[in-house]
């Protein structure tokens, strides 16, 4: 075999010069990708600066499918609901990748304001968060302040092995971190109300979602969400937010959509972001019909 070879490609004409030249390629160091590389899809807080309107949705079964299929459907970002629905941070980073795949974007609702699980969230890369319950601007700032790296903050420094900065591959990282991520804080209980002002006055602070179920119940209405004193507390709190101006230290409205108040109410009311549905009703409704059309004839 050796002479076969030997006799194909004679071993003295085999020039070492060349041989190292071929070899060069795989010696050079491979540029770094460029800005543009991780800055091709808008953010979301861009895209409301430009006076968008983006309507989402809630995800809890942290499906990866649900939430591509949601995506692809045209969502302009799909809400991961740490606090209510049932998965971690492993779960909810698959859910990223998802929704990133398919070219939304993804907010992470986080269970507390606190800075450890601010910390976990953020180092996954989503392009918002949002902090339950918050009631006062203290609370507003605290948060605020568990999304930015000292000195002007409190959030853990990982930035450089992390896929919030694309694993230190994004050099611009952190110049741009605090223009990318949107910031969102829920007012949903009457001291919240109580407190709206000083919540859209904490710098940093982007937008401020309306939790009108919690609100309720915080009157004792849990059963009754389109009572008239959930409905004013609802007025009172939306009129101080569209009242603000974002690019002059004010905020944008977001909501979820209800019985009581359509996606189409919420726009005409000048919300910002609008959360239309929540991915485990939408199914079971699918599923409830489905079957009743197979087992009762109902369409």
């Amino acid at each position: 075999m050796f002479s076969r070879i030997s006799r194909r490609i004679p071993f003295q004409n085999l020039n070492r010069t060349s041989v190292l030249h071929r070899a060069q390629p795989l010696l050079t160091k491979p540029a770094a990708p460029s800005t543009a590389f991780f800055s091709s899809q808008r953010s979301l807080k861009t895209r409301l600066r430009e006076g968008e309107n983006l309507y989402g949705l809630f995800l809890l079964s942290f499906s990866p499918e649900m939430a591509e299929i949601a995506s692809y459907a045209g969502y302009d970002f799909i809400v991961v609901d740490m606090e209510h629905g049932a998965g971690g941070v492993r779960e909810a980073l698959n859910c990223i990748r998802a929704v990133e795949a398919a070219g939304s974007s993804t907010v992470l609702r986080v269970p507390d304001n606190c800075q450890a699980w601010t910390k976990k969230a953020l180092d996954l890369g989503p392009d918002g968060i949002m902090f339950p319950m918050i009631e006062t601007g203290k609370a507003a700032s605290d948060a605020v302040s568990y999304c930015r790296y000292r000195p002007d903050g409190l959030r853990g420094c990982a930035y450089s092995i992390v896929r919030d900065s694309k694993f230190g591959f994004d050099e611009e990282y952190l110049r741009n971190y605090t223009d990318q991520l949107l910031i969102m804080c829920q007012i949903e209980s009457e001291e919240g109300v109580k407190n709206v002002k000083d919540i859209v006055a904490v710098d940093g602070m982007d937008c401020v979602m309306m939790g009108p179920r919690d609100l309720s119940a915080s009157l004792g209405l849990l059963h009754d969400p389109g009572n008239a004193k959930v409905k004013s507390l609802m007025r009172t709190a939306e009129t101080a937010v569209i009242a603000s101006d974002p690019e002059n230290g004010g905020a944008y409205l977001a909501g979820m959509a209800t019985a009581q108040d359509k996606p189409v109410d919420l726009r005409l009311r000048g919300y910002h972001m609008i959360i239309g549905a929540t991915d485990v009703p939408l199914f079971k409704k699918a599923v409830v019909d489905d079957v009743k059309s197979f087992k009762f004839g109902c369409s």
